[in-house]
């Protein structure tokens, strides 16, 4: 009887370094698609949500604009409580040359009593013995929005006799005929027209209601002799921006701001 019996298959011997590399290998593979995925992903979320923080943060400085216009309202209005009239647009010496501005006549009323003080208000603002105190900055002066150097503001009255700011003279609350909730007393202005603190320059009524234009989109901020603060829009027409500024127009502003 023949014992022979079909020959056994025998699998190869397996090469277990060859196999652990490949399996390293398709891993690294997947490992490295899968980064490559997560940075697209990464970068369409950036790319998403940048617009998003951007407006957030403007937003931010919008609102820290608006509360420096409200501390100008107020240092403002404790100004009149102490003189019973509002400060000029600017003081002038005995020849009718500009000194300095309002906004050094608020300095006491915003916590800068002590600059205040050291300025000599008989000298011009950029007179040598005043020059480097009036070079200092004052933040609430300055709109956290704007690229302006440090110094400088935007933020500025209309010199005009409507207004109530009529030059080096001052005024009262009860000659505000048209009502302090109806009538500007500050406004932001574009970055062009900055000029420095201490400087007795503001806007004409030329200027402020043929540009619109400041560091916000859609408009810009401005506050009223009542102390309260509002975004004025730039579509505002030059008729009501005007009715705004004077004082006994005996307009009655839409709600358009």
């Amino acid at each position: 009887m023949s014992t022979n019996m079909p020959p056994q298959y025998q699998l190869p011997a397996s090469n277990s370094s060859s196999s652990g590399t490949s399996t390293v290998a398709i891993i690294g593979i997947v490992l490295a698609c899968l980064f490559g995925v997560m940075l697209v992903c990464g970068g369409v979320l950036v790319a998403l949500l940048l617009p998003a923080v951007q407006a957030g943060r403007e937003a931010a400085r919008r609102m820290q604009c608006s509360n420096n216009l409200k501390q100008i309202g107020l240092a403002l209005h404790n100004y009149e409580s102490t003189y019973r009239a509002l400060p000029p647009a600017y003081t002038v010496d005995a020849n009718g040359n500009r000194l300095h501005s309002w906004r050094t006549l608020l300095l006491p009323y915003m916590e800068q009593q002590a600059l205040y003080s050291q300025i000599d208000l008989t000298k011009p603002w950029d007179d040598p013995v005043n020059a480097h105190l009036t070079s200092m900055d004052i933040p609430t002066y300055r709109c956290p929005s704007s690229t302006i150097s440090p110094g400088m503001t935007t933020y500025q009255i209309i010199d005009d006799p409507s207004s109530a700011f009529p030059g080096s003279i001052s005024i009262r609350f009860q000659d505000i005929a048209d009502g302090t909730s109806n009538t500007l007393m500050a406004i932001e202005s574009d970055e062009a027209d900055a000029v420095h603190w201490a400087e007795p320059k503001d806007q004409s009524l030329l200027s402020y209601s043929s540009t619109v234009k400041s560091s916000h989109l859609g408009g810009r901020n401005a506050v009223f002799m009542d102390g309260s603060v509002q975004f004025l829009s730039d579509r505002m027409d030059s008729q009501t921006a005007n009715g705004l500024v004077t004082i006994k127009g005996n307009e009655q502003p839409p709600g358009m701001r």
